[in-house]
């Protein structure tokens, strides 16, 4: 299994050629399901990172429409667009809180082990592999689109922001994760996670396609998204643990509200 930097803007090819998987295909998708999800295993620090995302992202997504995060169900009723899902780490997550969950990625790989390890845990989550282009095309709008650690591997990153924005039911909410154009990113996250640490294969992050905040805020607001409210996310060496803090110069997440 591989990352790819560049380009998620682009189809990747078909992840099988025939209509069903074969038995063959659904046993190597099922191993790539559990690589993936294993907590002890080599994307345990992906894991982590994901889990302190949505300690922020889930509380974010039912206070904009109303809901009690103490709740059981509390994101039902609440339909949710997650952008570039990848393996489903934030999908399986909204669908659990009974958010009704759309997943769509560019990467065929991606959607069929998200698929595979939904089946597994029994969560109902609409997996499709295309582009936020094609839903825009089909008029298709969410209470809540996420779309994280998507915008800095694509060029056309006003274009993306557009697309999401236009995703968005009136009065709905975006939530955009990414990294920052630093010094510190630079360092931090392919210098120390690329290089030295080997959290991430090199070549995953190309720094010249992180956007710094304003930048984002700047896009979002071309298109009828308003910020809200936003969050810095860090690595503590010391604990060993992600958590979210005010220093958005690395990781950060915007939660916007997109006007009526």
């Amino acid at each position: 299994m591989m990352y790819t930097m560049l380009n998620k803007s682009q189809l990747s090819a078909a992840a099988s050629n025939s209509p069903t998987l074969s038995a063959s295909e659904v046993e190597k998708f099922d191993r790539m399901a559990k690589e993936w999800w294993d907590p002890q295993g080599k994307f345990k620090t992906a894991l982590e990172f994901n889990a302190a995302r949505l300690s922020w992202m889930l509380p974010q997504i039912a206070h904009h429409h109303g809901k009690s995060p103490a709740a059981a169900n509390y994101l039902e009723g609440i339909s949710v667009l997650d952008l570039g899902c990848g393996g489903g780490l934030v999908s399986e997550a909204l669908a659990a809180q009974g958010a009704s969950v759309t997943g769509i990625d560019a990467s065929a790989v991606s959607i069929e082990v998200a698929k595979r390890h939904a089946s597994q845990t029994k969560i109902d989550i609409d997996y499709q592999h295309c582009l936020s282009a094609d839903l825009v095309a089909q008029g298709k709008q969410f209470d809540t689109v996420i779309n994280a650690e998507v915008v800095e591997h694509v060029p056309d990153q006003s274009q993306l922001i557009k697309e999401c924005c236009q995703l968005v039911k009136p009065n709905g909410q975006l939530l955009l994760a990414t990294l920052n154009r630093s010094v510190k990113s630079f360092i931090v996250a392919i210098v120390g996670a690329e290089y030295v640490m080997r959290y991430l294969p090199v070549g995953t992050h190309d720094w010249h396609y992180f956007v710094r905040p304003e930048e984002l805020n700047e896009m979002a607001s071309l298109h009828g998204a308003k910020l809200l409210t936003s969050t810095g996310m860090k690595y503590n060496l010391f604990n060993r643990q992600w958590q979210c803090v005010t220093d958005q110069s690395v990781n950060y997440i915007r939660a916007y509200a997109k006007s009526s």
